[in-house]
């Protein structure tokens, strides 16, 4: 099988990996090179640089409506693509270019879940389970018939880095076990029930700041969600602060939403709409990440702070 492989984030190099043992790879697509660090240096995306380790050819096309990846596709003589966070909306002559078309690994049970940010959702909304789903991709988004999926559980004090990278050992499963008899037409798929669709958008700006008259527990979903990055945030003294882990407690502090409270010299509680959170890793702007612990030591926050959500930076 000729196949060609779309994808961005590190979650997608496992099947990138995966893909050389069952078909043929005969190019990899990826997004342009993005200026990142103080230096604006155009950087290469985890797919991008694991491709070139393994010697393939890349393509990164500015635009995907404009024919070019069309056309350079239908050079190919494709059997199919797959697809794996590649982060862009594919059009209908695209997914029309290989004989089997393209087939996407979506990192929710789909129809939950279906969008741009699914792990971050699922922590978001409390799921107990998630997983990945093969799918046939359509002009809809992440509404194409499913042939297979596997699950996990989603533990208490996971973060979207940590079940990133459990899901992107269950793509690669899939892959291996899976790719092959569904690309030869042994795999029946199912239909999705659009009755049960959920939706996943992008994360924002505003879903980055924690407000604490919220509850705790969702408070702490959001910490865990927006792990390692990137980072749900308050302002400290008129300093950003990312909060990176944090646990939800059930007691009451008997103090406005956002108070800190430091208990037993070395516990930083904060107030919240219900139940209080505590810190447990934290990242001051311009600073590492730290325990909550050594921002005590280092006099940097104390009983009677208030968290307010903001992006301030002291200059």
């Amino acid at each position: 099988m000729r196949v060609v492989f779309f994808g961005t984030p590190e979650i997608a190099v496992p099947s990138l990996d995966a893909l050389r043992n069952v078909a043929q790879i005969v190019g990899v697509v990826c997004p342009p090179d993005r200026p990142k660090g103080r230096g604006l240096r155009p950087c290469p995306c985890a797919v991008k640089r694991r491709a070139h380790e393994l010697g393939m050819e890349v393509f990164q096309p500015e635009r995907v409506r404009d024919g070019g990846l069309q056309t350079w596709l239908a050079a190919l003589d494709l059997d199919a693509a797959l697809v794996l966070a590649y982060g862009r909306i594919l059009p209908q002559a695209v997914l029309d270019a290989p004989r089997r078309g393209c087939l996407n690994l979506h990192a929710s049970l789909l129809p939950r879940h279906r969008g741009a940010a699914p792990v971050a959702q699922a922590i978001l909304a409390g799921d107990e389970r998630t997983g990945v789903s093969l799918m046939q991709m359509t002009a809809g988004l992440d509404e194409g018939p499913v042939y297979t999926s596997r699950s996990c559980a989603i533990d208490p004090g996971c973060t979207a880095g940590t079940l990133g990278q459990r899901l992107a050992s269950l793509a690669a499963e899939i892959v291996t076990e899976d790719l092959l008899p569904v690309l030869k037409g042994g795999v029946p798929s199912t239909e999705q029930d659009p009755s049960r669709a959920t939706w996943a958008p992008p994360l924002t700006a505003e879903d980055e700041l924690l407000k604490f008259d919220q509850d705790a527990i969702s408070l702490e979903r959001r910490v865990h969600a927006l792990a390692p990055r990137p980072g749900a945030g308050t302002s400290l003294r008129g300093r950003r602060l990312k909060v990176l882990a944090a646990r939800a407690e059930a007691i009451d502090l008997n103090l406005p939403p956002g108070a800190v409270q430091v208990r037993d010299s070395r516990r930083v509680l904060v107030a919240t709409g219900a139940g209080a959170l505590e810190l447990l890793e934290v990242q001051l702007a311009g600073k590492r990440a730290i325990s909550a612990r050594d921002l005590l030591n280092g006099r940097s926050i104390s009983s009677g702070d208030l968290l307010v959500p903001g992006r301030e930076v002291s200059p």
